[in-house]
């Protein structure tokens, strides 16, 4: 049986936008993975302040809707504790013990992955894909021992924290993430105040 390749995408998605989306898709194209998984993360030990999982997951199944490449996954959502992607990856290979992973995640995140929690057991468990701005550069940690590829996504410049301020400054949203995840935003009074 030959080995699926498999796209992680991990984050937030406080909200998730069409900067993911994109990179998302633009990393399935570049590395031919046969899915993209989006994982929320459950309580992200570097991020205080979060808008509940239930929400989180409900936005990304929303933007993810009619996608067939797409899926959601909410491994460290339902695992109780901090977030590491270290555990998010072992729970992968559980789940998915014939795949080949590519982990996506900002270039800027992989600059940093020597501050995480076992890094240097984070290797072997994936491929990783730097997704980036264009013009900015990936540097890659003198602890990498894996494949590291950096990987320019022009709709990038769209940031959750930017979204979150705009609604709550009472400014538009649209074209930024998918409408049924603005309707959501909406219906529910999601960043509108102090959480």
């Amino acid at each position: 049986m030959s080995k699926i390749r498999l796209g992680v995408m991990g984050g937030t998605f406080d909200p998730i936008h069409f900067g993911h989306l994109v990179a998302a898709s633009e990393a399935a194209s570049a590395f031919d993975l046969d899915k993209v998984l989006f994982v929320p993360t459950g309580e992200p030990w570097q991020k205080q302040e979060i808008t509940s999982s239930a929400h989180r997951v409900e936005m990304t199944r929303l933007a993810i809707a009619g996608n067939s490449l797409f899926d959601i996954s909410t491994i460290d959502v339902d695992r109780s504790g901090p977030t590491y992607t270290v555990d998010t990856l072992r729970d992968i290979h559980t789940a998915y013990p014939a795949a080949d992973v590519f982990f996506i995640t900002g270039a800027d995140s992989i600059s940093q992955i020597d501050t995480w929690k076992d890094s240097e057991q984070i290797w072997p468990l994936a491929n990783f894909v730097g997704v980036t701005r264009p013009g900015h550069s990936l540097e890659v940690p003198k602890s990498a021992r894996g494949e590291v590829s950096l990987l320019e996504i022009p709709a990038l410049a769209i940031s959750s924290t930017d979204i979150r301020a705009r609604v709550k400054a009472g400014k538009p949203i649209d074209y930024l993430l998918p409408n049924a995840v603005i309707d959501y935003i909406h219906a529910k009074h999601l960043y509108q105040g102090t959480k």
